[in-house]
């Protein structure tokens, strides 16, 4: 038995049974093991729902990684970028309610994953900037202060806490004049 064997069975029983009822128990009964045998794994319930946590976040990363790969401009990049993490967080807020409303529960269970988590976006912002500033084509003093701004301007389109938003027919024009604006203030005159 994997660790990701066992993290996707932990996904499926809190989808069946909400993060509140949800247990070791059911994970290892969902396994056919004994729950000793995800403890040798996850340390304790907490570190179990930490890692599906980390693990749902770890999947926005491989998509901002893609586009971190990519060499065009810098503003194309940075719109890429702001547009695959709200891409990414609002299919997995509408496509799978139940399940989203489960990650927002143990939201507050993870408060380190999700550090790790911002920590590493702005890492990918600050990287962007900071490229934009050395070809010429942005013209901040701070990439990594910018960086921290751009996160949090963005945050209405990728901050849980905004999913209800997520599904206005509005949603896509506010997020491209959001974007008009964060480039306008980067480039370069």
């Amino acid at each position: 038995m994997t660790r990701d064997q066992i993290l996707s069975a932990a996904v499926e029983v809190l989808r069946r049974y909400g993060p509140a009822k949800a247990t070791v128990v059911d994970v290892a009964r969902a396994l056919k093991v004994s729950h000793g045998s995800v403890y040798r794994h996850f340390p304790s319930k907490a570190a179990l729902r930490e890692a599906v946590m980390e693990r749902w976040l770890r999947e926005s990363h491989t998509l901002l990684d893609a586009v971190m790969a990519g060499d065009g401009p810098a503003d194309v990049r940075l719109r890429d970028w702001l547009a695959t993490l709200f891409a990414a967080k609002r299919k997995k807020a509408l496509d799978d309610e139940e399940l989203f409303a489960t990650y927002m529960a143990l939201l507050g269970d993870a408060s380190e994953v999700i550090e790790q988590h911002i920590d590493h976006l702005l890492g990918q912002l600050r990287e962007i900037i900071s490229d934009g500033v050395a070809r010429g084509e942005f013209a901040v003093q701070d990439p990594a202060a910018t960086a921290r701004a751009v996160f949090d301007a963005s945050l209405r389109f990728h901050s849980p806490v905004h999913a209800a938003d997520w599904g206005r027919a509005e949603i896509d024009e506010e997020f491209d004049a959001l974007c008009v604006l964060i480039l306008d203030g980067v480039r370069a005159r």
